[in-house]
């Protein structure tokens, strides 16, 4: 069976400088990036169909820095979190209701990062993705009563279970935050690039039981744009195309903490739905560039997606030998958001385009990539996709 998303390419990639309190306003971070994804598609502004973003710099404002005439469009849903927009920018020109669709994330560390509601009436459009976050997070207020009051402690809470259920252990988890920093070092724009030892991990600050300091990711100030177009503008770009073999979202189903195979998430279903889409399978996929809001957050990811039996994400990091850059399945090759900065889940997609094409410099994987699972979100809102040369 064939899926609109099948005939869609991502042809621009473009980030913004990255840092942390950089006091440099939202708009600019979001021109940088825009444009240079523009640019990196081949295309001027004036090729752009429209603009989509789940963030607070605005469509319309981002729209009118850059030069991009948007046309009235309607509000956009989306079950797949953050990638909601990438996504839909697929799907819109797989069914030929666009040729090319800008599509970015800008997070500022100061009071940028969390987004605002949507508008409503007129105007021109490109916009965000609605999400009316319904049963996904209606329990939230009782975990509120019971003090806790950040995803920290909720996902702490998966964490812990997880451990119980399948003897995941605190030094798994360390895993994943030491092959994050051992990647980071290698990428210019990362934040913390350090080394970091197990026993650094171990004695960083608690946080909320089991995660520590250095299990949580890190805040930055930063944008990053993508461009998606349709498949045939792949003979006219200035490198090859990043295919969208699949994607997978999904919302919803239990909140935080009603889920009855807890502590599975969103993940589950939103991974079922991306393998429900391709011929592909798990075992095709070369390299995995997967959401690290915490460390737990990757284990789930790796289960989720079939990348590792369920229960033994924790087997499957430990030593770091297998997510190695060298490893049999490398690992969030940029730093991921524990080491490179919290993008909300585009770093990973950017990362993953620059892996396909071979242009990651010192962080290439040394055996060239053909398949690339991406995936942000935890809890009860999840997205994913598959990308390919």
């Amino acid at each position: 069976m064939h899926f609109p998303e099948q005939d869609a390419i991502i042809s621009g990639i473009g980030i913004s400088d990255i840092g942390r309190k950089t006091g440099t306003p939202g708009l600019d971070l979001t021109v940088q990036s825009a444009a240079a994804a523009v640019a990196d598609a081949g295309l001027t502004p004036a090729d752009i169909d429209t603009v989509l973003t789940l963030g607070d710099v605005p469509a319309a404002e981002a729209a009118r820095a850059l030069g991009i005439e948007l046309p009235e469009l309607p509000a956009l849903d989306g079950d797949a979190g953050l990638l909601a927009p990438v996504q839909q920018a697929a799907v819109a020109v797989g069914e030929g209701r666009a040729r090319h669709v800008l599509v970015y994330r800008t997070v500022q560390m100061m009071g940028g990062t969390v987004d605002r509601p949507r508008r409503s009436g007129g105007g021109k459009g490109g916009g965000r993705p609605r999400r009316d976050p319904g049963p996904a997070m209606s329990d939230v207020p009782y975990l509120l009563a019971a003090n806790a009051f950040s995803a920290a402690n909720w996902l702490a809470l998966h964490c812990r279970r997880h451990m119980h259920e399948y003897g995941t252990t605190r030094e798994h988890l360390g895993w994943v935050a030491i092959n994050a920093r051992r990647n980071a070092a290698l990428n210019p724009s990362a934040v913390f690039r350090d080394e970091i030892t197990m026993a650094d991990y171990l004695a960083a600050r608690p946080v909320s039981t089991p995660f520590g300091l250095l299990d949580c990711d890190v805040p930055v100030d930063g944008s990053i744009a993508v461009v998606v177009s349709h498949r045939d503008h792949a003979a006219d770009m200035p490198h090859p195309p990043v295919r969208i073999a699949a994607i997978g979202g999904a919302a919803g189903t239990g909140g935080w903490t009603q889920r009855p195979d807890y502590p599975r998430m969103a993940a589950t279903d939103a991974a079922a739905r991306l393998w429900s889409r391709t011929e592909l399978v798990p075992a095709d996929v070369d390299i995995a560039e997967l959401y690290d809001g915490f460390t737990f957050l990757t284990i789930a990811w790796l289960e989720a997606l079939g990348l590792c039996p369920e229960g033994s994400g924790g087997d499957f990091v430990d030593g770091g030998t297998r997510i190695a850059r060298d490893g049999s399945l490398p690992l969030n090759t940029y730093g991921g958001q524990l080491s490179a900065g919290r993008m909300h889940g585009y770093w990973v997609l950017h990362e993953a385009c620059a892996q396909l094409r071979g242009t990651a410099g010192d962080r290439q994987v040394l055996r060239p990539p053909e398949v690339a699972a991406v995936s942000v979100g935890g809890g009860p809102i999840a997205g994913c996709m598959l990308l390919t040369r």
